[in-house]
């Protein structure tokens, strides 16, 4: 039997000191979507997602309720395994870096990163954010309103002094150059290799990775005094999940390098520029891609505490559905640009594109089908050239929809989905199944056929995005579990007439605000 093909995803871990917003559910049902869409495909998965529990602002934000950083990571944590069941994702591993294995990973990399010579003892002085746990070089600070200077992303920044290992960054610069000329797909979109490729042109420093101001996190091993800088910590997680440092074992050997890690673009310099750099110098090979996602806004305005703004999952949910948020969300902007979250266009797409597309023409033909066919699968007469023309259409979905998740192209991908929704819709209404049934039941009855079948196949597809609601439709045209993978798509999977069927109910409700009583 031949070995599935492997396919390596993760987020990137979230830092412990917040709850779980839009901003942590987005890319993870990014990574959730990929994940659910090669699974699909015949391939062995395996998604991580997790969280970054070490540094400066989790011992500071501790230290601030009473708490044993320990104790407080624990309680933050839980709420990101509890989003992560709550939105169904479908992560084959939650990582901790407080755990063990991340501890024996980092100090191995570590170690790897010291015999190569690209580890060395210094004094570091210079400008380091709290908030995003980074050092920025005067040129790219600006000044706030009460004359404190301030990082690119606005948070403050203070002077530090302090020994400190450093990591040759500056002599990777023409290998990391080279990654990005050799392979033009490894960091995406290409507007952010571009911003990547223009920050290493303009010349690498050596990078600051120990701290001795604070003792939350791994240590340096052979001096305890120093913790590792929490990119380097965070980072080795991924290679944590892979089984590192065993690069012998079975995990490692399937999974490593990771086919994509799917980052906010806030953070793709560490994994797309500092990231690689670490690999490069301890022998291992890189990742296939970096993928930086934008940001969303809600209703236009930047999602801010301080604006009251903030967009809880759980709450959107519990009054539009998970699924309907699922779409949302991967749908209503290109993956990688910024997105605007509204209201408005949330209603739009749960009555237009789920209520009144997929979910009418599903519920009209199944009814149909229900009521006049003695509630069995039709039989089929001949196919017309619209029938054969819009089961082409399902049939060849498959390889245009892959080749879009190929690139990340998520919301392209449930457009070309959705224009079979739309065809079919056009398909039903002028075919007349209703008035067929007087005039020639037979024909009648291959139409629902055809009709029923590319539900079907919609049903398959968009099981990687709605994954129960796809099940429920899937269930009433008793389409068997083991039935459910890419691999039935097209004529292998076809329905069989005489089947008998459940009574078909709605599987996408319209959104209704309820009265204000």
């Amino acid at each position: 039997m031949t070995a599935k093909p492997s396919f390596y995803i993760t987020t990137p871990i979230y830092y412990v000191n917040d709850i779980p917003h839009i901003g942590h559910a987005y890319t993870t049902l990014a990574c959730d979507v990929m994940a659910r869409f090669k699974r699909l495909d015949g391939f062995e998965v395996m998604f991580l997602t997790g969280t970054d529990e070490h540094g400066q602002k989790v011992e500071k934000s501790a230290a601030a309720k009473g708490k044993d950083p320990l104790e407080f990571c624990d309680e933050v944590s839980q709420r990101f395994r509890d989003l992560a069941e709550f939105m169904n994702f479908s992560n084959d591993d939650f990582i901790r870096t407080t755990e063990e294995r991340h501890k024996i990973s980092c100090q191995a990399l570590w170690r790897k990163l010291e015999e190569s010579g690209n580890i060395y003892l210094d004094k570091y002085a210079g400008w380091y954010s709290v908030r995003d746990e980074a050092y920025y070089a005067e040129s790219e600070l600006s000044e706030g309103e009460g004359g404190e200077k301030l990082a690119p992303t606005g948070a403050p920044v203070e002077w530090v002094a302090e020994e400190s290992y450093f990591f040759k960054l500056s002599a990777w610069e023409d290998a990391l150059l080279d990654w990005y000329e050799q392979l033009p797909e490894t960091v995406l979109p290409k507007s952010r290799k571009n911003e990547v490729k223009s920050f290493v042109e303009g010349g690498l420093r050596d990078l600051s990775v120990s701290r001795t101001s604070f003792s939350w996190g791994i240590p340096v091993p052979g001096n305890d005094k120093h913790i590792m800088y929490v990119w380097i910590d965070a980072l080795t997680n991924y290679l944590t999940a892979a089984g590192y440092p065993n690069v012998d074992s079975d995990i490692f050997q399937k999974f490593w390098p990771a086919d994509i890690h799917m980052v906010g673009k806030d953070i793709v310099r560490f994994h797309a520029v500092y990231w690689p750099a670490f690999l490069m110098a301890a022998g291992i090979e890189l990742p296939k891609r970096v993928f930086a996602h934008g940001w969303w806004t809600n209703e236009g305005q930047k999602i801010s505490k301080s604006l009251g703004n903030v967009i809880d999952p759980f709450d959107i949910v519990a009054e539009f559905g998970l699924d309907q948020v699922r779409y949302f969300l991967m749908r209503e902007v290109p993956f990688g640009n910024d997105g605007d979250f509204s209201r408005n266009a949330m209603i739009n797409r749960i009555n237009s594109d789920l209520a009144n597309d997929l979910g009418n023409l599903a519920q009209r033909s199944l009814s149909m089908i229900f009521k006049n066919c003695d509630g069995q699968i039709p039989e089929v007469g001949a196919f017309t050239a619209e029938d054969e023309q819009i089961l082409s259409q399902a049939d060849g979905l498959l390889p245009q929809v892959r080749e879009l998740m190929e690139r990340q192209s998520i919301n392209k991908a449930l457009e070309t989905i959705w224009k079979v929704v739309s065809d079919c819709n056009v398909y039903f209404a002028g075919q007349e199944p209703w008035a067929l049934k007087k005039t020639d039941p037979e024909r009648m009855g291959t139409v629902l056929y055809v009709t029923a079948e590319v539900v079907r196949q919609i049903g398959i597809l968009i099981r990687f995005v709605m994954p129960d609601s796809a099940d429920k439709l899937l269930d009433q045209i008793m389409v068997a579990d083991d039935k459910r993978g890419f691999d039935n798509l097209g004529i292998a999977g076809r329905l069989t007439s005489g089947v008998a069927l459940n009574k078909p109910e709605g599987v996408f409700p319209r959104y209704v605000k309820a009265d204000a009583s």
